[in-house]
C-alpha cells in the first residue's frame, strides 16, 4: 500500500510540475509573439516614415503647351525626378500614348493597372517612359510615375506622330 501511495504522490507531483511548466512555456510563447508583433510594427512605422516623401510637382511641355503634373510618392517617381530636367523624343503608339526607351533602368513596382487615364505618366518594364493622352482599359502592367493635373488639350499638344516632350521640376 505504501508503494501505491508513493507512486500516486509522485504522479501527482509530476502532474503539477508539468502543468506549471506548460503555463511557463505558454507565457514565454505569448511574450515572444508580443515581442515579434511589436518589432514588426516598429519596422513598419520606420519604413513608412523613411520612405514617405512629399509629392513633387513637375511641368510637362509638349507641342507648345505646358501641363502641371504630380509625381507619385514612390521610388520610381523619385528616380525619375532625380533625372530632371530632360527632353525626350517620344514615339507614337496605338493613337493613345507616347513612349521613350531610356538608356538606363529605373526601379520598378509594376502592377496590372486595369484602366489608364489621359495624363498618366508610367513606366513600362524598367526603362520605357510612357505618357498617355487617351483613356482606355488595359491588361498590361506598369509602374506609376505621375499624373498630369488637367490633361485637357494634351492629345492636341502631342499630336498624331512623334513628339518632343520636356519634363522639368516645378
Amino acid at each position: 500500500m505504501k508503494k501505491l501511495s508513493l507512486i500516486l504522490l509522485i504522479f501527482l507531483i509530476l502532474s503539477v510540475l508539468c502543468s506549471c511548466s506548460s503555463d511557463i512555456i505558454q507565457d514565454k510563447n505569448t511574450e515572444k509573439e508580443t515581442q515579434i508583433t511589436t518589432e514588426y510594427e516598429a519596422t513598419e512605422m520606420k519604413e513608412t516614415s523613411t520612405t514617405k516623401k512629399t509629392a513633387k510637382t513637375i511641368t510637362v511641355n509638349a507641342g507648345g503647351k505646358s501641363f502641371s503634373a504630380q509625381l507619385y510618392d514612390n521610388e520610381t517617381a523619385q528616380a525619375f525626378s532625380d533625372m530632371l530636367p530632360m527632353t525626350l523624343d517620344m514615339q507614337e503608339l496605338h493613337g493613345n500614348e507616347k513612349y521613350y526607351y531610356m538608356e538606363g533602368s529605373l526601379p520598378t513596382d509594376s502592377s496590372a493597372v486595369g484602366k489608364i487615364n489621359s495624363g498618366d505618366i508610367m513606366l513600362y518594364g524598367d526603362d520605357c517612359v510612357v505618357l498617355f493622352y487617351d483613356s482606355f482599359s488595359t491588361q498590361y502592367s506598369y509602374t506609376k510615375i505621375g499624373r498630369i493635373d488637367n490633361p485637357s488639350g494634351l492629345a492636341e499638344a502631342v499630336g498624331n506622330g512623334n513628339v518632343t516632350v520636356e519634363f522639368k521640376i516645378g
